[in-house]
């Protein structure tokens, strides 16, 4: 089987092209190799190397940013995976897409399922939901699997941040009022070698929107404070842990707006594929045993 990952040097990327090794040949690209920003490169590419899956794991994520530059969010997260999605019907591929919790605005208070509709309050989240129905509409085989609160031990996230400010502060104000389901990079990584472990006439007959979280929710500050008290068990004395003052969003202003409530039911997946994703402390203790001491 060859498998074409995108986004190679992101988060998701890095453990699912790793997760990937001795199960198939893996075409992991990074940006430099491969910028979704540039949707002509992606036909390309997919065009050369003929692969019978492509995990796309690349996508636009700075969700602040992204309010500020809202045509690179929608070529790169919209345009590029309607691409996609063309060049893996094209080639009789299947495509499996990560998404976002964050297509939703949040206002439910209870988990979602795949039917609820999509309300993104986010230039972010509008652009991953325009890419979710690109995939949809193309005809391909295909799994998007809508995730939340990614994280893990390389790239950009929630967690690494967390340390790093921990290095210098005594104290962290963090927002106690969005609830939703941490959910690492390694969790999704083995997801995804579970999925394709079915074979991809599986996968094609049960092609379709699932929504794959860690088990579990929090808010960002219960999310901190178990990063903390995990840092605390690895490192040991070495490691400072900060005080955690729980604030209101109202009092952290972002350009981009969040859902206040955005945990996602998972039971589709599980019935669909008979697989679940343990919970995010599970999740977490896993990432930070993978940081250095």
């Amino acid at each position: 089987m060859r498998v074409l990952v995108t986004g190679g040097a992101g988060q998701v990327g890095v453990e699912v092209a790793r997760a990937l090794e001795g199960r198939a040949t893996v075409l992991a690209y990074d940006r430099a190799a491969l910028d979704l920003a540039h949707p002509e490169r992606v036909a390309e590419r997919v065009g050369r190397d003929r692969p019978d899956v492509i995990v796309n794991c690349a996508a636009y994520t700075a969700v602040d940013r992204a309010e500020g530059e809202p045509e690179l969010a929608h070529q790169v997260n919209g345009v590029a995976a309607a691409v996609l999605a063309e060049e893996a019907r094209r080639h009789d591929a299947v495509l499996i897409h990560f998404s976002t919790d964050y297509v939703f605005d949040g206002t439910k208070g209870s988990p979602y399922v795949e039917d609820d509709p999509p309300n993104p309050v986010s230039v972010y989240g509008a652009t991953k939901l325009e890419g979710e129905r690109a995939i949809s509409a193309s005809g391909c085989a295909h799994l998007i699997l809508r995730t939340s609160w990614v994280y893990g031990p390389h790239g950009k996230n929630f967690m690494l941040t967390m340390l790093k400010l921990a290095e210098t502060r005594d104290e962290l104000r963090v927002v106690d009022d969005q609830r939703g389901a941490p959910t690492s990079s390694a969790q999704l990584a083995r997801l995804t070698t579970q999925l394709l472990d079915l074979g991809a006439d599986t996968l094609r007959a049960k092609s379709g929107l699932y929504h794959a979280t860690a088990a579990g929710e929090t808010t960002w500050r219960g999310f901190a404070e178990a990063i903390f008290e995990g840092a605390a068990r690895h490192r040991g004395a070495s490691f400072k842990r900060p005080r955690v003052t729980p604030i209101a969003t109202s009092e952290y202003p972002t350009p981009a707006r969040r859902p206040a409530y955005s945990v996602l039911s998972t039971e589709r997946l599980a019935q669909a594929f008979g697989v679940r994703i343990p919970g995010w402390r599970e999740g977490l203790e896993e990432a930070i045993s993978a940081l250095p001491r």
